[in-house]
């Protein structure tokens, strides 16, 4: 695990012990920290219970003062604007951040590495799996974490020459303080999470602070493709910082036909960024398009299932709103598509620049009526109800050259656990077409 010297002797209190949480406790502790813990799930607890005693107890920070502690970390699911334990932290003085904060704590103890980080409302997890790729593809190690993969205190340390490749999202960069990434990249910003935020300017103003916190001379690579994460890049470049800025531009053809798991125009996007990326950490061209060639992609995320009769099926369970699907209905030319579950808007609009590639709809779950009465007069719909009985529906009807598309534009809390029991759904449903 990731230790930090600075924690010794310090106290801290943890509230939320999913995975980042339970990895920051043992990592505090084997600093040599006293640590305070607590979830509202008693099982949640019952993790850490054999571990209780002088340097850790059971305890809700909410029950206890908090003025000696010299932070509290707290899980980015926890609503910063609606929990008390902000008012509380405030009443004590006290930092509430997270376990990116402590890890960038920890960075001075680290072997010599460096840090990119990648934020933006979609593409996040595919950039940075795909960074991660070929930082690894060009012979340095990597590691993949924060809001992909291991919690990243609870991984080895990388040696030296080492990458660490950071997905971060909003809540994740609010708990954030002195992280200096050597390349920060925004991919896009679009509404999102807007629940947790004064309005959209907020959700955007905590984007911005990653490149806030960066050092000059770091590189910022910047999607431009929206006017927010444009005026973004106009921040950065007017803050002195304009020969670290590296501008993606939206419409630039590129070749994808050798990337066959970066496909559509938001991939080409990932891909220029990644590339930027890599070239601002010194990788050389041919492993650069090395990694491209054969980056596997991610599950759920326009993932290549099977090639049945001919037809393509194409997992994009991932896609929990409409501006996420919309990129993966322009990825091929005759789509069966495939949507609902709990929706977060009423509206499809988002995705109408891919209505043209659309042969028919098939909705399902909650919200399969509502999206049923949008798209009908704009194309063929069928109320399938179920992922089952659309797959086979829409197995029925492609024929050779079409895609069957699974990108719901939904969350999926009506029918499954989360979107990887529907991505997994999905593939059931297509290997049992035989």
């Amino acid at each position: 695990m990731i230790t930090g010297i600075a924690w010794r002797g310090k106290r801290y209190a943890v509230l939320g012990l999913a995975r980042s949480g339970l990895a920051t406790v043992h990592a505090l502790l084997a600093s040599g920290a006293r640590v305070v813990a607590w979830d509202s799930n008693e099982t949640a607890r019952a993790a850490l219970g054999e571990r209780q005693g002088e340097e850790l107890a059971l305890v809700d920070p909410l029950e206890i003062d908090l003025n000696a502690f010299e932070a509290i970390l707290v899980s980015p699911g926890v609503p910063l604007n609606k929990h008390p334990i902000a008012a509380k932290a405030r009443e004590a003085d006290v930092p509430v951040i997270g376990d990116i904060e402590l890890f960038a704590q920890a960075r001075a103890d680290l072997p010599r590495h460096k840090v990119v980080g990648i934020t933006g409302t979609n593409g996040k997890s595919t950039t940075t799996a795909l960074i991660d790729h070929i930082v690894r593809t060009a012979g340095l190690p990597s590691l993949a974490g924060g809001n992909i993969g291991h919690p990243i205190l609870g991984s080895d340390p990388l040696p030296e020459g080492g990458v660490y490749v950071l997905e971060l999202s909003s809540y994740q960069i609010d708990l954030t303080l002195s992280l200096d990434c050597d390349v920060a990249v925004l991919l896009n910003i679009t509404p999102d999470h807007l629940d947790r935020y004064d309005g959209f300017e907020g959700y955007a103003a905590s984007k911005a602070r990653l490149f806030e916190m960066q050092s000059t001379g770091h590189a910022a690579v910047i999607g431009i493709g929206d006017a927010t994460s444009a005026a973004i890049a106009r921040q950065v470049a007017v803050s002195g910082r304009s020969e670290d800025l590296h501008k993606i531009a939206p419409g630039i053809c590129m070749d994808q036909t050798r990337w066959p798991a970066l496909q559509g125009p938001h991939n080409a996007q990932n891909a220029l960024a990644a590339i930027a990326a890599c070239e601002a950490l010194g990788i050389d061209t041919a492993a650069i398009d090395q990694g491209l060639e054969t980056f596997p992609g991610l599950p759920h995320r326009m993932e290549r299932i099977a090639t049945k009769n001919g037809v393509l099926f194409v997992n994009d369970s991932k896609a929990t709103n409409a501006d996420s699907t919309t990129p993966a209905l322009s990825a091929y030319p005759r789509v069966h598509w495939i949507l609902g579950g709990l929706a977060k808007t009423d509206s499809l609009e988002a995705c109408r620049p891919g209505f043209g590639h659309i042969v028919k709809a098939y909705t399902i779950g909650d919200a399969g009526a509502l999206f049923a009465s949008l798209l009908e007069g704009e194309m063929p719909v069928e109320r399938s109800g179920t992922l089952e009985a659309a797959v086979k529906s829409a197995a029925a009807n492609a024929k050779p050259g079409e895609a069957v598309l699974l990108s719901p534009a939904c969350a999926s809390f009506d029918q499954f656990k989360d979107y990887e029991a529907r991505g997994q759904a999905f593939r059931d449903a297509v290997e049992a077409l035989g």
